[in-house]
């Protein structure tokens, strides 16, 4: 059910003034598949003056639904002023044809959310917005996670900008970097004010910020998460997957680089580098993060799985009788690795495109249809057959345990299980949840060879594979040294901080420490190393 009339009213925030009273909203989590890797977010921004900046983001943002579920907003300036709608929900949710038509403007940002710090609330849905002391707005997005959050929060902390002491209006490093943002072009530029503060700021992040005439964009020096350049007839637009600059008729210019911040407005595209460039691309938005019609740093992600496949075929053989991908993301793998192999592709499985995708509490019987709900087999195709099934990724194992259930009482004769993708062994700090170590099923045993065989019998494959390494990046085209694979080898490359410090509730465990008598310093300083 949509909310609109004077909760919808209030859900804006205005250059001058304040965002006053709001009445409390109750929203289901959606069911989420929580043996799947999430990330973080997607951001889209757009300066065009004469185009309907609002109704363009709507449509970058619904290109990018996969990176983030929980909440969505945009804002849009006009010169005079920043307005931001946002809320819980679906890009589709949260916006109807009113609403983006009373966006008017000739700048805008936009951004879904999926929550990798701070909690699923209205509050920590983005874009975030602050006022700076000159009395214009500041509104931005992100995607990524950081990994100095307690100690940026410290220094906001002290200058005042945000609670000392739980409960706080928002939770999440998104709303720091703002409130710093707006403290310093207090006395500059919003310009000046980013190229002071980004130095300091670690970890992965790719940013969209604007005031009441310019977009700002940036991505961290070393580019973890992808952010691109796009070019209308009358403006411009960035994105975080280039399937977003297709969608709004954009042409693609180029990948904002590692340590860029551009500058957007009537004096055309400004270019400065806040950082020295030292790529560390994800390696995992080849995989699965990423659309597959998109392209990252000059490779299409549909090219790289389909070339992960046949090496996978290569590397890891079995006889069978038909190759089948778990969609979506397996689905270009398996299709590689039937062509490689010569053994037939078919479609064996079919996908419920709405299952995770509702705010409505599930009942326990829904619950207990689990993957039931999202996959069925098409039994005519797999009876009899001796089956290869292709997937993303193994996180957990629960999905791939109930899948192959599944597939054997459809009448397969034999399953063989091919990852493309390494045994995911280590979590993301850089803006993917994985789940802690002890939750990851390839990192309960250290031997490798003991490692498979435990994760063959977990899911219960008649034989289980994995790409190596690499093979991975080989099917990338990029080179090693320009990407993060720490979550197959734990090779960090930026720096952590102690475990006090890192995590989704950070911030909440902070105020909490202080309504305690614990001052956020006590966080903030430790900053002993963990790279592995």
């Amino acid at each position: 059910m949509r909310r609109r009339g004077r909760a919808a009213r209030r859900l804006r925030y205005v250059t001058n003034r304040s965002p006053g009273s709001r009445p409390i909203v109750t929203v289901a989590e959606p069911e989420q598949d929580f043996n799947a890797p999430r990330e973080e977010c997607g951001v889209f921004g757009v300066w065009a003056p004469g185009e309907e900046v609002a109704k363009l983001t709507y449509y970058g943002l619904y290109a990018l639904q996969h990176r983030g579920q929980e909440a969505a907003g945009i804002a849009v300036a006009d010169g005079s002023q920043v307005l931001v709608f946002k809320d819980l929900g679906l890009v589709s949710q949260v916006f109807d044809e009113q609403t983006l038509a009373a966006m008017q403007g000739h700048v805008a940002i936009g951004h879904c959310r999926y929550s990798t710090t701070g909690d699923t609330t209205w509050e920590n849905a983005q874009p975030v917005f602050r006022n700076t002391a000159a009395g214009t707005g500041v509104a931005l997005g992100h995607n990524g996670n950081l990994v100095n959050t307690a100690e940026l929060a410290a220094r906001a902390r002290d200058a005042g900008l945000i609670a000392k002491r739980a409960p706080a209006p928002a939770t999440t490093d998104s709303d720091i970097l703002g409130a710093l943002l707006a403290h310093g072009a207090a006395d500059s530029t919003l310009e000046q004010a980013a190229l002071d503060l980004l130095p300091t700021v670690r970890g992965a992040f790719c940013l969209t910020f604007m005031d009441e005439n310019t977009l700002y964009a940036c991505r961290d020096p070393h580019g973890v998460r992808p952010l691109s350049l796009g070019r209308l007839d009358r403006g411009w637009v960035v994105a975080s997957e280039t399937a977003a600059l297709d969608i709004v008729g954009a042409s693609f210019v180029r990948d904002i680089e590692p340590g860029e911040l551009l500058a957007i407005d009537a004096d055309g595209v400004r270019s400065t580098r806040f950082a020295n460039p030292t790529p560390k691309g994800c390696v995992f938005e080849y995989v699965y993060l990423a659309r597959p019609d998109s392209t990252i740093a000059g490779r299409s992600v549909h090219a790289t799985r389909v070339e992960i496949g046949r090496r996978l075929a290569r590397e890891r053989p079995v006889e069978a009788d038909l190759v089948i991908g778990v969609p979506e993301s397996g689905t270009p793998a398996a299709v590689g690795y039937a062509q490689e192999s010569g053994i037939p592709y078919g479609q064996g499985l079919m996908k419920n495109a709405y299952v995770g995708r509702t705010f409505i509490q599930p009942s326990q019987t829904i619950r207990q249809l689990g993957i039931r709900l999202k996959l069925n087999p098409l039994r005519e195709v797999i009876r009899g057959k001796r089956l290869i099934v292709v997937d993303d990724s193994i996180v957990r194992g629960n999905t791939q345990r109930a899948l192959l259930r599944m597939l054997r009482e459809a009448g397969a004769v034999e399953v063989h299980v091919r990852i493309a993708s390494p045994p995911v062994k280590w979590p993301c700090f850089y803006g993917i949840d994985f789940p802690s170590p002890a939750e990851l099923i390839a990192n309960a045993v250290e031997d490798k060879h003991e490692m498979l065989e435990a994760v063959r019998h977990a899911i219960g494959a008649d034989s289980l594979g994995y790409i190596s390494l690499r093979g991975l990046i080989a099917a990338s085209e990029q080179p090693a040294s320009r990407l993060c694979t720490a979550c197959f080898d734990g090779q960090y490359p930026i720096e952590l901080p102690g475990e006090t410090a890192l995590g989704k509730n950070v911030i909440e465990h902070m105020l909490a420490n202080a309504a305690r008598g614990a001052g956020l310093d006590d966080l903030a300083a430790d900053e002993v190393p963990v790279v592995h």
